[in-house]
């Protein structure tokens, strides 16, 4: 894990089906889908519909027209309701609301979600560029070592996304201006590895496994680059 991000994300070995997979994102190690960012992918969206754009875009309640103090207020309660009684997770996240006023907890959820998406989706498939954007140095050489060592032993893996049951703040952090947030997902997909015989050694394609990850992103708050990035996985 990269000490100047947070600590934050393996997939257990039980879930996902080919053991390079859990090797990787199931026990303790640890896009360029070059601009895009889903972290703030709906942020873009708001500051689309400019007067006299055609766009058919409709700006997301609370964004515009308040004073920070009123953003800062706004997220603070939604963090309150977000964090329940976990008393580390509420200080965390209003730790980094202070330092960045426009953070929206509900917005990074669902751009982490995509983020997930694209990076399951990328592992299974070798995708290394579409990899690199979304991860940490230290993740994505992890990462690639197992697509390398994949494609030497002459397999692939056949893997379909089913999509994700659930989602939550496990922690949040800010250590020295680096925003730290852990992710809990539940979701299902189903894997199989193959060889070059496109036979079946690892997995099932039959088979949907539910798999239950926590991963960290992290980011400075006060970089001029919106992107998040995946530092840490778990079981």
């Amino acid at each position: 894990m990269e000490l100047d991000l947070f600590t934050l994300l393996p997939l257990a070995a039980a879930v996902f089906v080919f053991w390079k997979l859990r090797s990787v994102l199931g026990t303790r190690n640890g896009n360029e889908r070059p601009p895009y960012d889903p972290y703030t992918d709906i942020k873009n969206k708001e500051n689309a519909a400019e007067p006299g754009s055609n766009d058919n875009v409709v700006t997301l309640p609370n964004a515009r027209g308040r004073s920070s103090e009123d953003q800062v207020s706004a997220a603070e309660a939604r963090i309150a309701e977000i964090a329940g009684k976990d008393k580390d997770l509420k200080q965390g996240l209003t730790a980094i609301v202070s330092r960045d006023p426009s953070f929206d907890a509900d917005q990074f959820l669902d751009g982490a979600k995509m983020a997930y998406e694209m990076i399951v989706t990328g592992f299974a498939d070798g995708d290394k560029k579409a990899l690199k954007g979304l991860l940490s140095r230290e993740v994505f050489e992890n990462f690639e070592s197992v697509i390398d060592e994949r494609a030497q032993n002459g397999e692939r893996v056949q893997a379909s996304f089913v999509g994700i049951e659930k989602t939550k703040f496990i922690s949040a952090e800010l250590v020295k201006e680096e925003a730290q947030l852990t992710i809990q997902f539940v979701s299902q997909m189903i894997s199989a590895t193959l060889n070059s015989d496109d036979e079946v050694v690892d997995g099932d394609l039959q088979e949907v496994a539910e798999i239950v990850d926590v991963w960290t992103f992290a980011r400075p708050v006060k970089s001029r680059d919106p992107n998040w990035k995946l530092v840490a996985t778990d079981a």
